[in-house]
């Protein structure tokens, strides 16, 4: 069964910082869509300044795993968007959060902490490191990823301990982090990926998009039935006490 996947970007550095649109012409979310888009998904793209963000209710119920890259522009999602993204995970949508995305409201929402860390940018060399390297996010990869430039994220990652740890950051000013997390969200499941600052062009890595395309395979809804909750009827009769 083919994937459908929809890729939201607020689509708004690249749009006033010349630096980041010499990196991402056409959108960050555009350069994801390509790249992961050679692994046989179905792929749609979605921005923060489309009606309802692009998430419309039919656009999500069409959606198997959706992947949120955000930054700059947090503040202005919606929070009835915000609501709906998390009812789809609860219902079985996966989600991928890249990079910054950490602060989003969803992120935040779904973790239940203040996801903050540290941070610096300073162009350094990134050595993401496979320490799981049994699961699904990390077949076909090596011992560790090189990134020559990229945004430094440090411990400690204001996060609930994950469900799964694959992978972690080393940076050349010695900091290390959290930067491969799973968790498991009602029948949704919930994959967040550090790499990605805008000013780097981290989404034409092949390693890095590799890991995304994991993650989606990874994230799908398993096809698994819905529980069923609240008061219910016995399946075999009860017999009553003493019989």
């Amino acid at each position: 069964m083919t994937i459908r996947v929809t890729v939201w970007n607020e689509y708004l550095h690249e749009k006033v910082h010349p630096e980041v649109t010499a990196v991402y012409p056409d959108g960050i979310h555009a350069a994801l869509a390509a790249g992961i888009g050679s692994d046989g998904f179905e792929v749609r793209t979605a921005t923060l300044e489309e009606a309802e963000h692009g998430l419309t209710e039919e656009v999500l119920a069409s959606t198997d795993v959706l992947i949120w890259w955000g930054h700059m522009g947090h503040d202005k999602v919606e929070d009835a968007i915000v609501d709906r993204v998390h009812q789809r995970v609860m219902d079985g949508m996966g989600l991928i959060v890249l990079h910054s995305g950490h602060f989003s409201k969803i992120f935040k929402k779904l973790m239940g902490t203040g996801c903050d860390l540290k941070w610096r940018e300073a162009g350094e060399k990134e050595r993401i490191w496979t320490v799981n390297p049994a699961h699904p996010i990390a077949a076909g990869l090596p011992e560790y990823i090189t990134i020559e430039n990229e945004e430094m994220y440090g411990e400690h990652f204001d996060i609930p301990a994950p469900d799964e740890l694959i992978f972690v950051s080393w940076f050349e000013g010695g900091e290390v982090f959290r930067s491969g997390c799973t968790w498991n969200r009602g029948q949704g499941k919930v994959f967040y990926f550090r790499p990605g600052h805008e000013t780097y062009p981290t989404y034409y890595n092949p390693e890095v998009l590799r890991v995304i395309q994991n993650g989606i395979k990874w994230a799908a809804p398993s096809g698994a039935a819905t529980p069923v909750r609240g008061n219910h009827q016995p399946l075999e009769q009860i017999g009553s006490k003493g019989n």
